[in-house]
């Protein structure tokens, strides 16, 4: 399995948020995740469009937009023509999943569904073929730095189930992100329930000297030390 590791920028220093992507990049990123929030949907406000479209010629790397906005579709398109890769959005926040997936590739990214803790996974089951991406909220989404919900593994385990026999039989791949408090002593357990992509905050924007352009290395490395036991 390849893993992913996806620094958020809700946690980045935003006064230097090309800098930061640079520096992230430069340590081992191969996501950037770009959390969007509308303060009606989650409450917090946090960054659009414009902010994507003025980091995309920082990085070669993907885009990882997470919408938790309602209503979803008619900001879909901005996110894709500012650069976004990738599309994730919550089934609650849309009046037709289907149709807002179908949005969302037709735009030329990659589309997926994402699902709080006390959202079920069967919201998942009659549009798998239109899935790119599965994103299960190990946190309540909103705000950066939460804990760890320990009950995540389960549910990434029973995400995984549904997305191998969909490969088994279509022969499509899914990828399974997950996101909140994903820290360097237990990525390998959420690695072991089944992700392959791990969306990283405070972890590492929290990490080292805001002066020092290395300060991500050592973070990373470990991040990707604890990936290699798995």
């Amino acid at each position: 399995m390849t893993f992913r590791i996806a620094p958020s920028l809700l946690s980045a220093n935003f006064a230097k948020l090309g800098e930061e992507v640079d520096h992230v990049v430069a340590s081992g990123a191969d996501w950037i995740h770009f959390d969007v929030m509308d303060n009606h949907y989650v409450p917090n406000l946090t960054i659009g469009p414009l902010v994507c479209e003025a980091i995309r010629p920082c990085t070669t790397a993907p885009i990882d937009v997470h919408l938790m906005v309602k209503p979803v579709d008619r900001i879909v398109p901005d996110f894709a023509k500012a650069g976004a890769n990738i599309i994730t959005f919550h089934p609650e926040a849309s009046e037709h999943i289907d149709r807002t997936l179908g949005l969302i590739r037709d735009s030329g990214c990659q589309a997926g569904l994402v699902f709080n803790p006390a959202t079920p996974l069967n919201w998942m089951d009659h549009v798998m073929d239109k899935l790119d991406v599965v994103l299960v909220m190990s946190v309540n989404p909103g705000f950066g730095g939460q804990s760890f919900i320990p009950g995540t593994l389960d549910k990434l385990r029973e995400a995984r189930a549904k997305i191998d026999a969909y490969t088994a039989r279509s022969g499509r791949q899914i990828l399974l992100e997950v996101d909140g408090g994903v820290k360097v002593d237990n990525i390998a357990a959420i690695a072991r329930a089944g992700a392959d992509t791990f969306v990283a905050g405070s972890a590492v924007f929290g990490a080292g000297l805001d002066t020092d352009p290395h300060r991500y290395d050592s973070v990373m490395a470990r991040l990707r030390g604890a990936l290699a036991d798995v």
